[in-house]
């Protein structure tokens, strides 16, 4: 089959959520009770529970505030540090698609010190087991486009062939390059989901670990 990538264009995203609730529906996962801080995000991060989540970042422009969104998920690392640091045989398993699948053997992980530098894997505190996106693997395997790409209403998100979906980001990026001075593809030659920025990344709440764009401010 090959291995598979997403492609993120933020320039496309409106921040409707409708990722969010699909991951839900498809992967039967539970809301989460949440309260007003002041944010359109909702709920406030990743959890046992979600599993992806459109990240809000107001940005100022000349005195003009604008938001910037992020679809934050799994990135399906070509060599899963989250894999590498494991030490239960079998918790973590990287399938044919390239999609970083976490069974039911990692509630016997010490999750400290299970490497991530995106800051994805989230424990269950009654299983102890460690979740997170699946790349809707079961899905894929069937010919079908993972829940939160089918869902998506305005093109954001694109699934296919990682090659394919590589040269078709950086094909946006020389669309938009007259237009955004800051676009471009980040973490490419790392990982398997290709996001397309308009605008530097710290302006999207990013921080720099280790040299990969990763855990949000």
């Amino acid at each position: 089959m090959g291995t598979k990538a997403f492609l993120i264009d933020t320039s496309k995203c409106i921040a409707c959520k409708a990722c969010q609730v699909a991951c839900k529906q498809w992967n039967e996962l539970p809301a989460e009770k949440t309260v007003n801080q002041g944010t359109f995000q909702n709920p406030p991060d990743l959890s046992a529970v979600t599993w992806t989540l459109v990240r809000f970042k107001e940005v100022s422009n000349n005195g003009k505030m604008s938001w910037n969104f992020f679809k934050d998920q799994c990135r399906h690392c070509l060599e899963p540090p989250c894999k590498l640091s494991s030490t239960v045989n079998g918790s973590i398993i990287q399938d044919e698609t390239g999609a970083v699948i976490y069974t039911k053997k990692t509630r016997y992980e010490n999750f400290e010190d299970i490497m991530c530098p995106y800051n994805i894997p989230r424990q269950d505190k009654n299983t102890m087991a460690l979740l997170k996106c699946t790349m809707c693997v079961d899905r894929v395997k069937n010919g079908l486009l993972p829940a939160c790409v089918k869902a998506c209403p305005t093109g954001t998100m694109q699934f296919g062939d990682r090659k394919e979906m590589l040269e078709k980001g950086q094909k946006r990026v020389e669309e938009l390059k007259p237009v955004y001075e800051h676009v471009s593809l980040i973490d490419m030659d790392d990982v398997s989901v290709f996001y397309l920025l308009v605008d530097e990344p710290e302006m999207y709440g990013m921080i720099r670990h280790e040299d990969v764009l990763s855990t949000f401010a």
